[in-house]
């Protein structure tokens, strides 16, 4: 069955490019091209794509504007592309808030090279979202934090994801309490996108968020988040854990990789991690969770029903990595009560 896609550019080189792309891989279908959202709106009634593919900057009306409408009315696959810049990250964010399953980048200049250079990864995304539940903008009240005593404070949560992993992180981190255990996470980003997603997990937690850097302490209350293009390592250093920083070569093609860091933890942290591998494609992570419940951490995954895309979390429950499988808004208790234990 062919993932059928509706291109989504006011650019003409940008349609044809992204067109030319994906109609190289026999699995996918573009079924047509459209310039701006009321062209594409017509379309989607037409055509009934599978997945659409969404610039965020559009004549007539803006890009976001259009994904808002489209969830509530027309739920389905948005793959947005934005550019690689910390203004393109910000509204790369807000579309994801409001329902975008996952976005790929373009450059400002020398738009050929820089699409043709993310082809494959163009067309792995597209067919991915083909079994991707989109969940439209969650427009609820912040969930109030969560209260647990904590015994020590060499307790460590860690939280892995990828596609739909954005906004699954900020639910989570929303119910930690502001003197929770330190949380260390691994998201799948650009090195453009990361620090403007720590910024926004920062808005909405209580707890205080960062992009984590070489040899911080790792403290209660603190959210680390990894750098998009360097794995985040945690080590012990005395007696205390630090971040480590790593340029070393991809794991499961992702630098940062969900895997560096659940080993990282395994080898230094042990029975002192609570670990969670939440919405994602592909199985980054999987063995790494694995690693970690042999070492006497607690370990869960995120269920299939509330996952955007249930392939990492799925992966590792079939290795057998998860001692529990849990809806998204039960991931947080979860994690504070293993770690308070």
């Amino acid at each position: 069955m062919k993932t059928r896609v509706l291109i989504v550019d006011d650019s003409a080189l940008v349609r044809s490019l992204m067109t030319e792309i994906l109609s190289a891989d026999p699995q996918i279908e573009v079924v047509g091209v459209a310039s701006d959202p009321y062209v594409a709106r017509d379309k989607i009634k037409q055509l009934r794509p599978d997945v659409l593919t969404l610039d965020v900057e559009m004549p007539r009306m803006d890009g976001l504007t259009f994904l808002d409408n489209l969830m509530r009315l027309h739920p389905m696959p948005v793959l947005m592309v934005s550019s690689l810049t910390e203004a393109g990250a910000d509204v790369t964010l807000q579309a994801l808030e409001l329902g975008a399953v996952d976005f790929v980048t373009k450059p400002k200049l020398d738009v050929r090279a820089g699409l043709t250079a993310y082809a494959e990864q163009l067309r792995e995304k597209v067919r991915g979202l083909l079994r991707a539940r989109p969940r439209g903008a969650q427009r609820r009240e912040a969930a109030e934090p969560l209260r647990r005593p904590f015994r020590t404070t060499d307790r460590i949560i860690a939280i892995g994801a990828s596609t739909g992993g954005t906004e699954a992180i900020r639910e989570v981190l929303e119910r930690m309490p502001a003197d929770a255990p330190a949380v260390v996470v691994t998201q799948h980003i650009p090195a453009a996108f990361s620090g403007p997603f720590a910024a926004r997990l920062d808005r909405t937690s209580a707890m205080a968020v960062c992009e984590a850097h070489d040899a911080q302490p790792i403290v209660a209350g603190h959210v680390y988040v990894a750098p998009g293009d360097r794995h985040l390592l945690i080590e012990r250093d005395g007696a205390r854990y630090v971040c480590r920083l790593s340029d070393g070569p991809p794991q499961n093609r992702h630098r940062p990789s969900v895997d560096a860091m659940f080993n990282s933890l395994a080898r230094h942290a042990g029975s002192n991690v609570a670990a969670a591998l939440l919405t994602g494609m592909g199985d980054d992570g999987a063995r790494g969770l694995l690693a970690l419940r042999e070492a006497g951490a607690r370990t869960l995954v995120q269920d299939e029903a509330s996952s955007v895309v249930w392939g990492m979390p799925g992966a590792a429950y079939k290795l057998g990595a998860a001692e529990r499988v849990l809806a998204l808004d039960a991931v947080a208790a979860q994690l504070l009560q293993d770690a308070a234990a």
